[in-house]
This record gives C-alpha cells, sequence and structure tokens, in this order.
C-alpha cells in the first residue's frame, strides 16, 4: 500500500456518494497512482457494488453510524486514516490540476488543515451585512479570553493533512472538547445558515490554536490548495477540465466573496477596489475548486448527476483509477 492516500466520506442520500464519485473522476484526470478511500455505509457500498462501480475506489471501509455527520467524522479523523500520509478531502469539490506538488508542500506537517492564520469576520458569523454588527460587538475577543487563547485561526476543513497519528487524535479530541461548550463561545450555529449539520470547523480552529498547530494558507496566489466556487468569480468549461478562479490580491477585498447576494457582492467589492486603490486580481487554478458554499452547490450537483449516469452508461470507456478494487470489511 503506498505511503499518501485519499480518504473520501459519504452517507446519508445516494446524490452525496455520487458526489464523491464525480470528485474521484476528477482526481484521476491528474493522480492516477495514489490510492483513494472511500468510508460509507453498507447502503452506499451495495449501490456501487449493484452498478460495478467499486472498483474505482481503492479501499471501500465501514462508517459507523455514530460516525455519520460531520463532526462525529471530522472530530475522529485518527479513527479514519488508512495511510501513513492521509489528505481527508470533502466530496463537492473538482481537482483542477496535478496535486503532486501540494503532496511535496504538506509532507512537513504533522497535521494541518487548510484556512487562513487570523479567521475572517464571516468564520462562524452571518454570511450578509449582518456580518458588520458582528464585527463591531467583537465577541470573537470575548471568546479568545475566555478560553485563554490568543488567536483564532480561519480552518477550512475540507481539505486535511495528517501524518502523526498521535498528533491528529491530540487535536480531534481538543476539538470535540470546545464543541461541548459551544454555548461559551461567540459562533453562531449552522443550522441558521438552513444547513442540517452542524460545523466542524471553528472547534478545530480553537483546537489547532490551543495545541500550536499551524494553518496550511488557504489563499497562495497561483499555488492556492483550494478556492471557493463563486459563479460571478469562476471560469470554467461544462466538466470543470479548465479551471480559473478570480483571486483578488488584497485579502480585504477578496473576503468579501462570503455575501451572498451576487449585486451587493459585487458593488461592495468594486467599492473597495476603489476606495482602497487595490483593484489588483489574477486568474488563478487551484489544486481543487470548492463548492462550500450552500448557494452555489447546484453547478456541481449537476456535474455530479451527469458523471454518475455517464459511468452507468458506459459513455467512459476508461477512467485510469490506479486502483486495486480492494474492499474493507
Amino acid at each position: 500500500m503506498p505511503i499518501e492516500g485519499y480518504v473520501l466520506h459519504s452517507y446519508g442520500d445516494t446524490k452525496y456518494l455520487r458526489h464523491a464519485v464525480a470528485s474521484l473522476v476528477t482526481l484521476r484526470r491528474f493522480d492516477t497512482t495514489r490510492p483513494v478511500a472511500l468510508y460509507c455505509p453498507r447502503s452506499h457500498r451495495a449501490v456501487l457494488a449493484k452498478h460495478d462501480l467499486a472498483h474505482l475506489f481503492t479501499l471501500i471501509l465501514p462508517l459507523p453510524k455514530a460516525h455519520r455527520s460531520i463532526v462525529g467524522f471530522k472530530l475522529h479523523l485518527h479513527r479514519f486514516k488508512p495511510f501513513a500520509r492521509t489528505l481527508f478531502v470533502d466530496a463537492d469539490m473538482v481537482w483542477c490540476r496535478s496535486p503532486d506538488r501540494l503532496w511535496a508542500q504538506l509532507a512537513p506537517y504533522p497535521f494541518t488543515a487548510t484556512g487562513l492564520e487570523r479567521a475572517d469576520p464571516f468564520f462562524g458569523g452571518p454570511k450578509s451585512v449582518g456580518v458588520i454588527w458582528e464585527f463591531l460587538r467583537n465577541r470573537r475577543h470575548a471568546t479568545l479570553k475566555r478560553f485563554g487563547l490568543t488567536w483564532l485561526p480561519r480552518v477550512q476543513a475540507g481539505m486535511i493533512y495528517a501524518h502523526s497519528d498521535a498528533v491528529t487524535r491530540s487535536v480531534c479530541q481538543a476539538a470535540a472538547a470546545f464543541l461541548a461548550k459551544s454555548d461559551q463561545t461567540h459562533f453562531r450555529t449552522r443550522f441558521l445558515e438552513g444547513r442540517n449539520e452542524e460545523s466542524c470547523e471553528w472547534s478545530l480552529a480553537m483546537a489547532m490554536s490551543s495545541l500550536q498547530m499551524p494553518i496550511y494558507p488557504w489563499r497562495l496566489s497561483f499555488d492556492s490548495p483550494q478556492l471557493d466556487y463563486i459563479r460571478e468569480l469562476t471560469r470554467h468549461t461544462d466538466d470543470f477540465e479548465d479551471v480559473r478562479c478570480k483571486y483578488y490580491c488584497d485579502r480585504f477585498v477578496y473576503d468579501l466573496r462570503g455575501l451572498r447576494h451576487a449585486r451587493i457582492r459585487a458593488w461592495c467589492i468594486r467599492l473597495a477596489t476603489t476606495l482602497l486603490r487595490r483593484p489588483d486580481y489574477l486568474w488563478a487554478t487551484p489544486f481543487v475548486l470548492h463548492f462550500s458554499w450552500l448557494h452555489e452547490k447546484a453547478p456541481f450537483d449537476a456535474f455530479a448527476e451527469r458523471m454518475w449516469h455517464r459511468l452507468l452508461d458506459d459513455a467512459v470507456t476508461s477512467l485510469p483509477s490506479g486502483a486495486t478494487g480492494t474492499s474493507g470489511t
């Protein structure tokens, strides 16, 4: 078994299984050798077997019912680490380029997650203009003071790298402890955003802060590990073979992408670039295009459906998988 490998997970509606398969299809455009493990319930494994698609994954391993949630899985990554160097990735991701350089950059870390050294105001807060009120109240400072922390990073848990088993366990246990004290923090529940699951990101951020763990920079210009899909800021072909993201070089301007309404977002970006005299931007192809925003997922949902039906119809006659077809028990 190779030392480096990817881990995906799926549960619930089978559309999330189709997401994992679609993401794998895009990964295999660039990486045909590293193994990919899928943790999923028995029902998802049965769907793959029924359609003769299990061979796409190197390993298919059981996901216990207790871990079929965002916090249930990502706050217990030490239980789902089949490779010495494991890259945990979300299923709603499109791979846009070869990940070899990314693996080389992650190699020195015992554990890290993509993100920012300092969390932006949207992190754990409103995703609308209401974020201005949260910023003025500065409740974040009270949270840090209460838990004896001096900094709050921004964690984007769609991509997490783990090498050291001991460090991975320590981070997950600390995050679970912080989550249990959510009522003592300023973070808003994700249920207020229309989500049906709680976030793991702020508790992971607090854990990494308390353990003095480094964050892998989310924004690295042309070497960005992942960038968000925002319709007005992304150029791509129908099946995402070619992807370019509009990347504002000023962090404040780029952070305005978090505003949900397109017209308000465009107006704020135009105002900021004019007043701050910081209009600089570039078109970057990240390693991964992440459909992390709930209101921006439709293009990926449609793409995943197309990929699924193409596989079922044998429209794709050969898919280099580098997989052995071995399944766990």
